[in-house]
């Protein structure tokens, strides 16, 4: 087996199923060796013993619960002190759906742990390194903040942060050698629905994408230099474009006058 040049460590959190297994996989065919992180450890061997003898990389499992802190401590503390570590993909999360008023507090609290808490850790972790030495942080989000009417809730907002962070962190580090993506799926063939109580088999099939498509598709635009990402996206330009008009509010985003149609005199006048 001729092996692809090494590109550093990648650590991949949510590897022991769907995206994030295919992303362990597509990303030690590139030449990373992996950490590969989540709850069950018997997956992630099972993961690691396949990617080692497909790929030859070293597969280094790391059982972790990234909602709870302690072993989210471990995984930081990973990033923070291995220099070998080049890229981040934080994948990890939950999904969960249904009206807002009848949400379990405690459901929501764990949702916005494992898809917000955590992955903001981990990235500042990382991030300090990456920004010495150069590395890649991956956030995979959701198109679901794009249509927050159809899709609205607590799983959508965890998502949107994720978003906004990644061009946050861009914004910062991108000067500094650290690529940063955010990747937005729109419906992806996982257990992830499954779990959220929507089987998969209840969506039409024309807006479901395989995994593996998905995952390649999100790389491709990792190589074109994409900092955000819409797998399922015909023409870049419309993305593009919802950028143009957000950055088009700015001059008037924040002024000291209100806006004329809000004065009080056109309030009377109404």
């Amino acid at each position: 087996m001729s092996k692809v040049e090494g590109r550093g460590v990648a650590v991949v959190t949510g590897a022991s199923a769907g995206i994030g297994a295919a992303y362990a996989e597509r990303l030690a065919a590139r030449g990373f060796d992996l950490v590969v992180v989540a709850r069950d450890a018997a997956k992630l061997s099972a993961l690691a013993e396949k990617v080692r003898g497909g790929t030859g990389r070293s597969v280094e499992v790391l059982a972790a619960d990234l909602t709870r802190k302690a072993d989210l401590a471990v995984v930081e503390e990973r990033l923070r002190s291995d220099p070998a570590i080049t890229l981040l993909l934080n994948n990890a999360g939950i999904a969960g759906g249904g009206p807002l008023v009848s949400a379990d507090p405690d459901q929501m609290e764990a949702m916005l742990d494992l898809n917000i808490v955590a992955p903001m850790r981990l990235a500042l972790a990382a991030a300090p390194g990456f920004a010495a030495r150069g590395g890649t942080i991956i956030n995979v989000a959701s198109i679901v903040p794009l249509i927050v009417e159809r899709f609205p809730g607590v799983y959508g907002s965890t998502k949107a942060f994720l978003l906004h962070f990644s061009q946050s962190l861009h914004a910062e580090l991108g000067s500094k050698g650290v690529r940063v993506q955010a990747v937005l799926p729109g419906a992806t063939a996982t257990d992830l629905w499954d779990k959220s109580g929507l089987p998969l088999a209840n969506l039409p099939p024309e807006i479901v994408m395989e995994t593996g498509a998905m995952v390649d598709a999100a790389l491709a635009g990792l190589d074109q230099g994409e900092l955000v990402t819409i797998p399922s996206l015909p023409d870049v330009a419309d993305w593009e474009a919802f950028e143009a008009a957000r950055h088009a509010l700015g001059p008037n985003l924040s002024r000291r006058v209100p806006a004329a149609r809000l004065s009080a005199q056109a309030a009377s006048a109404a």
